[in-house]
Parts: C-alpha cells; structure tokens; sequence
C-alpha cells in the first residue's frame, strides 16, 4: 500500500489510478488518511467477502435464536430424505 498527499495525487491523477491497479493508494491530508483509491476488481472482491460476513453474521444470530431444535433424523424424514 503506498500513500500519497492529495495534492501530489491531484497532479498525477493518471498515475495514481494505474498504481490502484497493483495496490491500493492511500490518499492525505495534512498528514491524516482521508481516502483510499482501489481498482474495481479489488472492490469488488471486498465487497463480495462483505456480503459474505453479512450472510454468516445473519446465520449466527440466527441460531442465537432460542427455541426449540429439530433433530436431524426428523428434517430428514421430513424431506423425505430417508
């Protein structure tokens, strides 16, 4: 990951993106952190493991959930899987 002032960032915008392509491109300000500038095939990437977080976060509290269970040989029978 390589940082660059915005400024600096602002002058060589062409190259800033073609960087992004290999690693991601901090941008600051005054020294702070203020934006990050990524290829859209990284972003994408995380926004597909963000989803996938989403979707484990909802299973576990899903089974957080109290209640009674249902035993396995009767979801089974159930489906007609038996």
């Amino acid at each position: 990951m390589s940082s660059i002032p915005i400024s600096e960032a602002r002058a060589n915008l062409p190259a800033v993106i073609a960087s992004s392509a290999e690693e991601a491109v901090v941008l600051e300000r005054r020294g702070r952190r203020v934006a990050v500038v990524i290829s859209p095939e990284r972003y994408d990437e995380l926004l597909e493991a963000w989803e996938e977080l989403e979707d484990v976060a909802a299973f576990d509290e899903a089974m957080a959930e109290a209640g009674p269970t249902i035993p396995w040989s009767t979801v089974k029978a159930d489906l007609g899987w038996e």
